[in-house]
């Protein structure tokens, strides 16, 4: 069973306990992405998926493992999700049966394109000022940047400039425009 990680930020450059089998692609499927959760363990607001974002490029790569919950595993450990919310690890096939999910459906059709059997990405949703699914407003997520300093700064601002510059969300324009914080080279 051949089975992709999907992904968008910090499991591109930090995999953690993924055992991958491949290196990153960028070829994955288009999801709706936006900076919109405010990490439980640093001050930077991460890349989710958010039903109203705009679709946006992912990468993606093979797993070292033929088991989906060996994978989906593995990628709870590296995001730190409690076993209490397997919702927060999406999966095609998906054991929680979330049939008519557009992300999934999205995924689902991208794996059939590929020939690949199975995936997993990270399903975590908006979160802000400690509030599980509260996206933050445009004007908010730059306050929330610009009001941080020292080391809480330079780890967000790092975040924000390692997330592949293809990913052009309408707030990472207004990370550059605003906080000057363009991608990295």
């Amino acid at each position: 069973m051949k089975i992709a990680c999907i992904a968008w930020g910090s499991l591109i450059w930090e995999p953690g306990p993924l055992k991958l089998a491949s290196g990153w692609r960028p070829d994955g499927p288009h999801l709706p992405l936006e900076f919109v959760r405010d990490s439980d363990d640093s001050d930077e607001l991460a890349v989710v998926l958010h039903p109203s974002a705009p679709l946006m490029p992912t990468y993606w790569a093979l797993l070292d493992t033929s088991s989906i919950d060996a994978a989906r595993e593995m990628l709870r450990e590296r995001e730190k999700i409690r076993p209490e919310y397997p919702q927060w690890v999406g999966t095609v096939p998906d054991p929680l049966e979330r049939a008519g999910d557009a992300v999934s459906d999205t995924v689902a059709s991208w794996l059939h394109a590929r020939e690949l059997d199975a995936a997993v990405w990270t399903a975590l949703p908006a979160k802000f000022a400690k509030v599980s699914e509260r996206a933050p407003s445009a004007h908010e997520a730059i306050a929330f940047l610009a009001g941080l300093s020292g080391e809480q700064r330079e780890k967000a601002e790092s975040y924000v400039r390692k997330v592949p510059p293809e990913i052009r969300t309408l707030y990472r324009t207004l990370f550059e425009e605003k906080l000057g914080w363009t991608p990295e080279d």
